[in-house]
């Protein structure tokens, strides 16, 4: 199993909406780094929803349940389809992230500004505790 962080924006798409939908494409991105990762997303990963802009911070948790396809929006790019597991305790801010040192080489502390990213299994574990 993989382990991921699929960033968005709350007011185009959050969490809530995610709940309130029961299962998403995750479409629309558009960055080559982030498409090879969704490339590499296995049906059953999990992947965080994390509300950049305002929020700053990691808020619920996702499954993948649909590998990559043909993004419908535009061809040449890829999606995957998501559905909402459980919402974390509580927010897991992206200033409390980067204070904690066993979580200094994360993807999100290093590339913040990459839209789909790994994710380690400690790392990910160890957010899920901060959330609790």
């Amino acid at each position: 199993m993989n382990y991921w962080l699929l960033k968005t924006e709350p007011s185009t798409f959050s969490w809530d909406d995610l709940v309130r939908d029961k299962k998403a494409v995750w479409d629309g991105v558009r960055n080559f780094q982030a498409r090879n990762n969704l490339k590499a997303m296995k049906k059953g990963d999990l992947a965080f929803i994390y509300h950049s802009m305002d929020d700053k911070a990691a808020v619920g948790i996702a499954e993948i349940t649909r590998e990559f396809y043909p993004d419908p929006k535009d061809n040449e790019w890829v999606a995957v389809d998501i559905k909402p597991l459980r919402k974390l305790k509580t927010p897991v801010e992206l200033g409390t992230i980067k204070k904690d040192k066993r979580l200094g080489n994360m993807v999100l502390v290093k590339n913040s500004r990459l839209s789909v990213q790994p994710v380690k299994k400690e790392e990910f574990d160890w957010v899920i505790g901060l959330s609790e």
